[in-house]
């Protein structure tokens, strides 16, 4: 490798860890001023490290709001959506891949086009139908708009066309039924696309803030972004408490990211060259 390709690849390393440090620092300053004290916060100039570690900010947390049970809500609510969008969109995906049948583009060009149309515009009959169906302040109220996602079907259809169909045939020709291919040949082979979609649709789930914000009447059914919001509004003074609460909030998703990271970026590079 010559001189100017070894300068080149090192300029691209440098602004690649420039950006990932400019990206990543909010949420390191968070995690780290959630075990300082408010001073220490406050100080100037301002430290990065916190001299002693603080606990007592999470003990605070817990004390004063009850974090344990917006956990389990928006855990409830993330593992319904998150089932649900997995079996919806790789059935969906899996037929509008590899099964022709009248108007098979045209409904996927319809199914397309409700990405088009924000979520404020359908937030009013949603609301209604959930109230219609007597949902309101209940788990099936909460899951309702995301229980079917059109990005899923769309990723998921990308992913499966790259799939051969004589993979399909041969176990047709050995006797197996399509439910059987489905389940064993298919899905196996759509896993970095399952992980991908997953992280997406838990993301989604785990930061909704304001269908949670109509349906739920009682705190008892707040998820976390809507309890880290009233905890916020009861401490607007305690920076610390607040980085505490909402390291709380983020730390799950970091680690399920954290566990899927390989398998999210094979799907992700995968779809995409699709």
């Amino acid at each position: 490798m010559s001189a100017k390709m070894r300068a080149g690849t090192a300029l691209k390393y440098l602004l690649l860890t420039f950006g990932a440090v400019l990206m990543l620092g909010p949420l390191i300053w968070m995690v780290l001023a959630s075990f300082k004290t408010l001073p220490e916060i406050l100080a100037f100039p301002p430290t990065l490290l916190p001299e002693q570690v603080n606990l007592s900010n999470y003990q605070a947390v817990f004390d004063t709001a009850d974090f344990v049970r917006y956990f389990i809500n928006s855990t409830i609510v993330a593992v319904i959506t998150v089932g649900s969008v997995l079996i919806t969109s790789s059935l969906a995906g899996y037929a509008f891949a590899k099964f022709s049948f009248p108007g098979r583009d045209v409904l996927f060009v319809v199914v397309l086009a409700t990405l088009m149309i924000p979520f404020q515009v359908r937030v009013i009959p949603l609301y209604i139908l959930a109230s219609d169906l007597h949902l309101l302040n209940t788990y099936g109220g909460l899951v309702l708009p995301t229980l079917v996602d059109a990005f899923g079907v769309f990723l998921m259809r990308q992913y499966l066309q790259s799939i051969p169909n004589e993979l399909m045939e041969s176990a047709r020709m050995d006797g197996a039924g399509e439910i059987r291919i489905f389940f064993q040949i298919v899905m196996p082979l759509a896993k970095p696309a399952l992980s991908a979609l997953t992280i997406f649709t838990l993301v989604i789930s785990w930061e909704s803030f304001l269908w949670p914000l109509l349906v739920a009447s009682s705190t008892d059914m707040y998820t976390l972004p809507l309890g880290l919001a009233q905890f916020a509004g009861r401490f607007l003074d305690r920076t610390d408490l607040q980085m505490a609460a909402s390291t709380l909030t983020v730390l799950p998703l970091l680690i399920a990211f954290l566990l899927m990271q390989r398998r999210f970026i094979e799907g992700m590079a995968t779809t995409g060259m699709k």
